[in-house]
């Protein structure tokens, strides 16, 4: 009796941590941009993952809006197989200056749709990317996304994330801006991930060095202790043989 009771509150956890994990994937699965930290004045590639929500309906057309308000100069897609990019351009009522640059238009919005046959389907993401830069000074900026299904449903990720409240529903991807340092190249500075594995490719470089090494050593140890017993058993058959001589 004790046993099923115990078999019963485990089959119940488990099926309440399963719950649990499945309502926080679901929960996390907003249209997100990354990277979502970079240096400014850097070219960045951004790549804009989507999530397909609905159960029964594809993702057909997928639109980011860029910063209207700090424009960014050059904007350039990367190309996707089986979507066709097309870019917004928005003219200036007045010269707007970026940095060293002074723009009349820039690119606002970029949007993917699918050709014909292509989606993304209930279940999967996908992943589209574009170049821009130079990134604007320190700050957090906003890329609304605007994700359209093939069964009509329009899902809008634009409402802005304020720290220390609960997240919206659909909140906007976005982008952190931080100062450039003396290190930071013309496309920004080292990722921390990258220089995380970097160093693990020295340390994986000196264990086998290290290893090598101790390798060597055991070799050379082998192998002068076996002229050594055989030198001992040389001398030990001479020995032998002088005695029986005798």
């Amino acid at each position: 009796m004790i046993t099923r009771t115990l078999a019963r509150v485990g089959l119940a956890a488990g099926g309440a941590i399963t719950l649990g994990v499945v309502l926080a994937a679901g929960a996390a699965a907003h249209v997100t941009i990354r990277p979502d930290v970079d240096t400014a004045g850097s070219y960045a590639k951004i790549t804009v993952r989507v999530p397909n929500e609905s159960d029964t309906a594809g993702t057909v057309q997928v639109r980011l809006d860029l910063p209207a308000d700090t424009p960014i100069p050059s904007v350039r897609v990367q190309p996707h197989p089986g979507w066709t990019a097309e870019l917004t351009t928005t003219q200036f009522p007045e010269p707007v200056q970026v940095g060293d640059r002074t723009l009349e238009e820039a690119v606002t919005a970029v949007t993917w749709t699918a050709d014909p046959g292509v989606r993304i389907d209930p279940g999967e993401f996908d992943e589209f990317a574009i170049s821009a830069g130079p990134l604007p000074e320190a700050g957090m900026y906003l890329f609304p996304a605007t994700q359209t299904y093939d069964d009509g449903e329009v899902v809008a990720w634009a409402e802005e994330t304020v720290e220390g409240e609960e997240e919206p529903e659909r909140p906007a991807p976005v982008l952190e801006v931080v100062e450039a340092t003396s290190e930071d190249g013309h496309g920004g500075g080292a990722s921390a991930e990258n220089v995380a594995d970097e160093g693990a490719d020295e340390d994986s470089s000196a264990a086998s060095s290290s290893d090598g090494d101790d390798s060597d050593a055991l070799a050379r140890g082998i192998g002068i202790g076996g002229l050594v017993v055989g030198a001992a058993g040389l001398g030990v058959g001479a020995a032998a043989l002088r005695r029986r001589n005798a």
